[in-house]
């Protein structure tokens, strides 16, 4: 019963996020085209590269719907744990696009400065693109804000959307900037901006994934505070073989084999204990995939390892 509750339960946060990526999709594409007809009209570097992280932005949303589709799909016997790891892929992949925009941004704003390119920009065109753009852009963002606490793959999606934002506000100082003094090269300087702002992010996310692929602790969750949680039940001798992962954020996985005294396993209070055990990883842990193995003092494993 419990499986079946959590399932449907990720069932339906999954419905959720889809609809969420699927309307964040909509404004993103929406104002990607706004701001490359202003770039083209303004002549505006700052405000291509703002366009130019929009089209990565439909570009890693239209990976994150599918990745979302994939992860809905329910487990079989080849895989045991579903497909919610797809999620993980997609961000990843969205975290090499955010990458390759920054190197690209960085390397044209620089070549900009250093041919001395006095380009002339439209400021009030260029101004008036980049605050449609703001205000879109805080839409998606306050849309996939709670979801992106859950869902890697949402986090990967928020973080496009958050740079576009913070790009924005970028190119509005610089349109300011050039409205008010004439001054050309603040769009270039904008854009370096832009791409020192993505790659800690991409950088950051990256890390997230490598951390959940190479099935290492969930941030925030300490293995000895479990243990002297399991430590603290009645009956319980000893824990050992402890191992804990997630499969993608918000999903940890917990297995521990448990020494428990014999006099309790004699008495049948084994089915209370494992409840316990359950329970209290579930309320104090958010660990909703808990298995133990119980076992009587004094019992060696086969398999039994440093």
């Amino acid at each position: 019963m419990h499986d079946h509750a959590h399932g449907h339960a990720h069932g339906i946060r999954g419905a959720s996020h889809r609809r969420l990526l699927a309307i964040s999709l909509t404004i993103t594409s929406v104002v990607m085209v706004l701001q490359i007809v202003g770039s083209v009209l303004s002549g505006s570097l700052a405000l291509l590269a703002d366009a130019a992280h929009m089209f990565t932005d439909a570009a890693a949303l239209v990976i994150a719907l599918i990745a979302s589709v994939v992860a809905a799909r329910p487990a079989n016997d080849r895989r045991t744990f579903g497909y919610q790891r797809a999620e993980v892929f997609g961000a990843a992949i969205n975290a090499v696009i955010l990458i390759v925009l920054a190197v690209w941004v960085a390397v044209e704003a620089i070549r900009r400065l250093l041919d001395g390119s006095r380009a002339e920009v439209e400021g009030g065109l260029m101004l008036g693109t980049a605050i449609a753009g703001m205000v879109a852009n805080a839409v998606s963002l306050w849309l996939l804000s709670a979801a992106q606490r859950t869902s890697i793959n949402v986090r990967g999606a928020y973080l496009e959307v958050l740079g576009d934002l913070i790009g924005s506000a970028a190119v509005i100082v610089a349109a300011i900037v050039i409205a008010t003094t004439g001054w050309m090269p603040a769009d270039a300087v904008a854009s370096l901006f832009i791409a020192a702002m993505i790659l800690p992010r991409a950088v950051t996310l990256l890390r997230e994934v490598a951390a959940v692929l190479s099935e290492s602790a969930p941030a925030g969750v300490h293995v000895a505070d479990i243990r002297a949680h399991i430590l603290a039940a009645p009956g319980v001798v000893d824990v050992h073989d402890v191992h804990v992962w997630q499969l993608t954020r918000g999903a940890p996985v917990f297995t521990a084999h448990v020494v428990v005294d014999p006099q309790h396993l004699a008495a049948g209070d084994a089915p209370a204990l494992l409840s316990t055990l359950q329970s209290c990883l579930a309320e104090h842990f958010d660990v909703a995939h808990s298995t133990f193995q119980l076992e009587p003092a004094g019992h060696v494993e086969n398999d039994a390892h440093a």
